[in-house]
């Protein structure tokens, strides 16, 4: 199964993409190879670029504490566990108290580091990392693996918090909804949404066992989903077989 997830506010956006990058530094960290390496310092840097607007630190923080007011009004219902209820506001606490008590954006301390900062100014230019350009570097990723993993890890340390956050929210979004199969005639599937109700992320799950690609758009009042095919050259086109799959609305 493929996963498709299509974000209806630039908040989701925005934490989509961050979490996106941060899987990926957590696949990159643990290899031992220098271009491994390498991308990943330029992973942390685009980290610092999209945690850079000025209100994504206490945007989180104020989800964080929307989720615990509503979960807090569950206590006393015979139909949710006390214990459960207790292990994730605990999670959501722990989440704020760090993301609360970082100072500044996430990243922020790094930038103090003038070695890491000249290393991020050329690092979007094509070859502008080479050895005669930045020798400090390439002897950098000549050092052994551990040593250069150990020093990612310390950089990194200042961006966990932020991890944290959106690893305590994205969860709580995508548990909100519930899967539910739908049937999309000649490759095209529409959903009206009920009024008075406001959906944050879509999710469309395919058979990956057909090479089908997604087209999402949506609004408050409707979604839409176009299934495309794609031809020996990439180029997509419209499919035009009944294709089942999941749909989920979170809320």
């Amino acid at each position: 199964m493929v996963l498709y997830e299509y974000p209806f506010n630039e908040g989701i956006r925005t934490m989509l993409r961050l979490e996106h990058l941060f899987d990926r530094l957590g696949q990159l960290i643990p290899r031992d190879a220098a271009v491994d390496h390498h991308y990943a310092l330029a992973t942390i840097f685009e980290i610092m670029d999209v945690a850079s607007r000025a209100d994504l630190k206490s945007d989180l923080l104020k989800e964080l504490e929307r989720h615990k007011a509503q979960l807090n009004s569950y206590r006393g219902n015979p139909s949710i566990s006390e214990q459960a209820l207790d292990e994730i506001i605990g999670k959501i606490d722990h989440a704020f108290s760090g993301l609360n008590q970082l100072p500044g954006k996430a990243g922020h301390a790094l930038t103090s580091n003038e070695w890491l900062m000249s290393i991020r100014s050329r690092i979007s230019i094509p070859g502008g990392t080479c050895e005669f350009d930045l020798p400090a570097y390439y002897a950098w990723q000549k050092l052994e693996a551990p040593r250069r993993r150990a020093d990612l890890m310390q950089w990194i340390s200042t961006l966990m918090p932020l991890a944290e956050a959106l690893n305590v929210l994205l969860g709580l979004l995508r548990d909100s909804g519930v899967p539910h199969k739908v049937i999309a005639p000649a490759g095209q599937y529409q959903q009206s949404l009920p009024a008075g109700r406001t959906y944050q992320l879509l999710r469309v799950r395919l058979n990956g066992t057909e090479p089908l690609v997604p087209e999402i758009s949506g609004h408050r009042l409707m979604v839409s989903v176009r299934l495309m095919r794609q031809d020996a050259e990439g180029r997509l086109k419209p499919s035009t077989t009944d294709t089942s799959f999941e749909l989920t609305l979170c809320a």
